[in-house]
């Protein structure tokens, strides 16, 4: 990889769960010019349920297996298991079944071939990401880990680490947005933010994440794309 359909700099996101504030979501992104990736559990679509998190009761309803192409139009979707288990805790059998069974469902909805995956809860090690290379159509996946880092990993695409976790790292998140914009470089870079919609009504923070929106895009150096525009098509 040398750049990003000609540039040297690219913004991807990424985001879990396929809840019904992807809508939202995707109308800012829309708004300014930004692509994301959505991680979707085929086996959960159309599910109505409530989370509680930090003492919030949010609303976790999944978007319907007939709304997933409309509501998704212009961006990505990838797997996210069909059913969100601990993938390290099955066997090798049912590790396939889970990502492969999603992501030719998902392929089906959307009606392209659906190639990126995110693991549930993070959970993942060696053997799984060995599973997906070798026994799926998958081609890459990401994980939860923080590298609060631009640089890209084109040996490690089956357990990607993300630059910054939007929900529980915000302010890092602009502080990162910042050195990013003013970055120089000759190396390809990449800014990878992922969380869950969701997370935004916890303390009502969309605002703030709309600022963050609008000070990184629009930029003539830098590359929006989705998570397969970026890592595998660039």
């Amino acid at each position: 990889m040398t750049d990003f359909n000609g540039k040297k700099k690219a913004i991807t996101f990424s985001y879990d769960d396929g809840v019904t504030q992807d809508i939202r979501l995707i109308e800012l992104f829309n708004k300014y010019g930004l692509k994301c990736t959505f991680n979707l559990n085929s086996g959960a679509l159309g599910q109505t349920a409530e989370l509680i998190r930090e003492g919030v009761r949010v609303n976790h309803t999944k978007i319907a297996p007939d709304k997933v192409r409309s509501v998704y139009e212009g961006h990505e979707v990838a797997t996210h298991s069909v059913t969100h288990p601990y993938l390290t805790r099955l066997t090798d059998e049912e590790i396939v079944r889970e990502i492969e069974e999603d992501r030719i469902k998902l392929s089906e909805l959307v009606g392209y071939d659906v190639v990126g995956h995110a693991y549930p809860m993070g959970d993942c090690d060696e053997r799984v990401a060995s599973l997906l290379r070798d026994r799926t159509g998958v081609k890459y996946a990401r994980t939860v880990v923080s590298t609060h880092s631009f640089d890209l990993q084109p040996d490690n695409l089956f357990l990607f680490d993300p630059t910054v976790y939007h929900h529980r790292e915000m302010d890092e998140m602009f502080r990162l947005g910042e050195e990013f914009l003013a970055l120089k470089t000759d190396e390809p870079k990449l800014f990878y933010i992922w969380g869950h919609a969701y997370e935004f009504d916890i303390h009502n923070d969309w605002r703030r994440f709309e600022e963050f929106l609008e000070m990184i895009s629009g930029r003539a150096d830098i590359f929006y794309g989705t998570n397969t525009e970026c890592l595998i098509c660039p």
